[in-house]
């Protein structure tokens, strides 16, 4: 059946369902309006919702949490944010759990994203998340049931309140797929593998001695502690794939930078930890967007980047995944969010020249500009940053 979709690239689906996970997270089943089949989603990737307001739609991305082979819905499961200060930080979150309702309409875009799972690799799998950042990790680990991988499901959350999803995933286990869950603050009604939070000696003492493939997500305090405890574990920096719900970042550049932090009072195995205390507190209303670019490619034809309003110029030798990390490689700031092509926060305008888009905008910009998170210049290029 041909499937459609307007010309912005969202299609209009309806909410069939809206389930609650746990005390703070809500889970939306969707399907399309216009009888098509769903678009194809990879495990781990996210969709785009187009969240009415005042003025202009807020565009607003949730990974995909639901089985990818299941051909009849898109679920995606949402933690609720407030926002601060008047800034709808929650926006998207706020409206989904207090005005959408089962029956009404959301605008989506089709699932995007690198963070998804290697599904040709025949490596053991290691799925390690805090909070809300599990839920890329639910979708992939339905696929994973299908394989013959060997899989270690970790996840960290404050208490039995606020996890979600902890019964579809138990479902999944067997001698081939183990499930780990860590409480920092358990209640006595709690079930759970250790408390305190996730140490070296607790992931010694859970994993195997082996040639893993890790997928990682969270909040940030999170997942740079886990990113150093892995490599610490042998773990090549390669093997570690990760997704920010936030401001897409680099976790080499967020550990380099970080301050030294004190010790904790309470590790998962009692052992001494590498961080002060795990914050399991996600933006999951932000830009879910992995910080992994596709591997740079050598341009169409070399050339100069000038930027403008900086007084510098660079050469374009294609070690650059894009203009935008080519800027912060010269020391600039620009603008960015998603770092996708999705939210045009990195808009500029672009003085002369070409550029090519290694991955479409989800909305084009206008004559004369260009999106410097996903494009790579052909040719000498000026910018005006």
């Amino acid at each position: 059946m041909a499937q459609h979709q307007s010309e912005n690239g969202f299609r209009a689906f309806r909410v069939t369902k809206k389930r609650v996970e746990s005390d703070i997270i809500t889970s939306f089943y969707l399907e399309p309006t216009d009888a098509g089949p769903l678009w194809t989603v990879k495990p781990g990737q996210y969709i785009t919702l187009r969240v009415p307001v005042a003025n202009d739609p807020v565009l607003k991305t949730y990974s995909v949490s639901s089985d990818p082979s299941d051909p009849s819905h898109y679920r995606i499961t949402v933690k609720r944010e407030a926002g601060f200060n008047g800034v709808p930080d929650g926006v998207g979150s706020c409206w989904l759990h207090d005005q959408v309702a089962i029956g009404d309409t959301i605008d989506i875009a089709a699932p995007r994203g690198v963070f998804c799972l290697d599904e040709d690799s025949t490596r053991p799998v290691v799925l390690l998340s805090g909070g809300v950042g599990l839920t890329p990790m639910v979708s992939m680990l339905h696929c994973l049931k299908h394989s013959a991988r060997d899989v270690y499901f970790l996840h960290a959350c404050e208490n039995g309140r606020v996890h979600a999803l902890r019964d579809e995933v138990m479902a999944q286990t067997s001698d081939r797929i183990q499930a780990r869950f860590v409480y920092r603050m358990p209640e006595d009604v709690d079930q759970f593998d250790a408390s305190g939070m996730i140490d070296k000696a607790f992931l010694q003492s859970t994993l195997p001695i082996d040639d893993y493939d890790v997928y990682l997500c969270g909040p940030v305090p999170f997942m740079m502690a886990m990113y150093g405890l892995l490599q610490e574990l042998g773990v090549p920096k390669a093997r570690i794939a990760y997704e920010f719900f936030g401001k897409a970042a680099s976790l080499d550049q967020l550990v380099s930078k970080a301050a030294p932090v004190k010790v904790a009072t309470k590790a998962a195995s009692k052992a001494a930890p590498t961080v002060q205390a795990l914050t399991f507190l996600t933006d999951p209303d932000a830009w879910a967007v992995a910080d992994e670019t596709p591997a740079p490619v050598q341009a169409a034809s070399q050339g100069q980047v000038n930027f403008r309003k900086s007084d510098a110029s660079v050469d374009w030798d294609g070690s650059a995944n894009s203009l935008l990390e080519l800027a912060e490689n010269c020391g600039l700031e620009p603008e960015f969010s998603c770092r996708s092509g999705i939210c045009n926060a990195c808009k500029c305008t672009l003085v002369s020249g070409e550029v090519e888009y290694f991955e479409q905008p989800l909305i084009a910009p206008e004559k004369g500009k260009v999106l410097i998170c996903c494009s790579r210049p052909k040719g000498t290029v000026v910018l005006d940053i």
